[in-house]
């Protein structure tokens, strides 16, 4: 069992998918945006991913999409997000380093709203935390998978622009639907993430995390855009010539139990084992993350609690993945 006083690092966790009910069900209200239920509880149900209803991570992503990527929409709503996540993340689970990840893009009502004052908020929002719990924490802009280049080189170039502010990293999000999910735009985002590398920005991507791409995807992502970490990628065990070249490259993986259990990256909590010991055997670093604490009904102290009662970690090993993920940080 971790020691509750020991100060914890969540790396991985989406601002879609990490504010609470009640605070969503208030936004919507505010802005008035009218809901397809009447009642909290069902709001509630509506914004949280069931294993009874969720069982791919499509099924998964539609929640964001649907619902709490809209109700975030605006200023005042995306600060109020940035700073409940902070607040609550440290007051469950000790949380004294946060890295909050999301697209700017998908929180302006496509393009109805300034860019810029969504950032602005977020910022906002993150520096009250900060200062309120004496936290430290940074924001990855979420480039997507389904947007064109010229609007994920926007995204970049953001990153870039409010790096200064505590914008620290980016990442590639969204459902990799063929091997080489960038196909003929590669070379383009090859250079995005050389520009964001030069801006001393940290670089991740999202790979690994459904069965039937993992291996592929995974092993394009090395070569093409070669990210300092990689989000998820818990289903890349599976191939031998994978896992040695995520060793080879240093590259850290950003692991989520309950969501990779959630999306059936993982079938079970067996082959969860079996994947973080294949990493423990062949040197891949690994942190320990909630990706979306209150879409998935979690905390990070519960996420390794479920690890180490199944003993799949050891005490020893839980501690060693805290201290990965601080010297994983993209916060300086």
């Amino acid at each position: 069992m971790l020691s509750p006083g020991l100060e914890l690092c969540d790396l991985h966790i989406h601002v879609g998918a990490a504010v609470a009910p009640h605070i969503l069900w208030a936004i919507a209200h505010e802005q008035g945006i009218k809901l397809p239920v009447h009642t909290f509880w069902e709001f509630r149900d509506l914004v949280t991913a069931n294993p009874e209803s969720v069982s791919s991570l499509g099924e998964y992503l539609a929640i964001l999409d649907r619902w709490t990527e809209k109700i975030q929409s605006s200023p005042a709503a995306i600060e109020r997000s940035v700073y409940e996540i902070i607040g609550k993340e440290f007051r469950s689970s000790n949380v004294s380093l946060i890295e909050l990840r999301f697209n700017p893009m998908k929180r302006n009502l496509g393009g109805e709203r300034d860019l810029d004052h969504i950032i602005h908020a977020a910022l906002r929002g993150m520096d009250r935390a900060c200062l309120d719990y004496g936290v430290r924490a940074g924001l990855i802009f979420c480039l997507a998978r389904e947007f064109s280049l010229d609007l994920n080189e926007i995204l970049v170039k953001k990153a870039v622009k409010y790096k200064a502010r505590g914008v620290v990293g980016i990442d590639l999000a969204g459902p990799e639907v063929h091997t080489l999910e960038l196909g003929a735009e590669v070379e383009g985002y090859r250079d995005l993430f050389a520009r964001a590398r030069h801006a001393s920005l940290g670089t991740t991507v999202h790979t690994g995390e459904t069965p039937y791409t993992a291996v592929p995807g995974v092993l394009a992502v090395l070569k093409e855009l070669a990210p300092a970490r990689i989000g998820h990628g818990v289903a890349a065990a599976t191939s031998e010539e994978a896992v040695r070249k995520i060793a080879e490259s240093g590259t850290v993986l950003e692991i989520c139990p309950s969501s990779n259990l959630r999306t059936h990256a993982v079938a079970n909590l067996a082959e969860l084992g079996r994947a973080l010991r294949t990493f423990e055997n062949a040197g891949v670093r690994y942190t320990i993350n909630t990706d979306g604490p209150y879409l998935l009904n979690t905390h990070l102290r519960q996420e390794y609690e479920l690890l180490i009662d199944a003993k799949i970690l050891s005490d020893a090993e839980a501690e060693r993945s805290v201290e990965v993920a601080r010297g994983a940080t993209f916060i300086r």
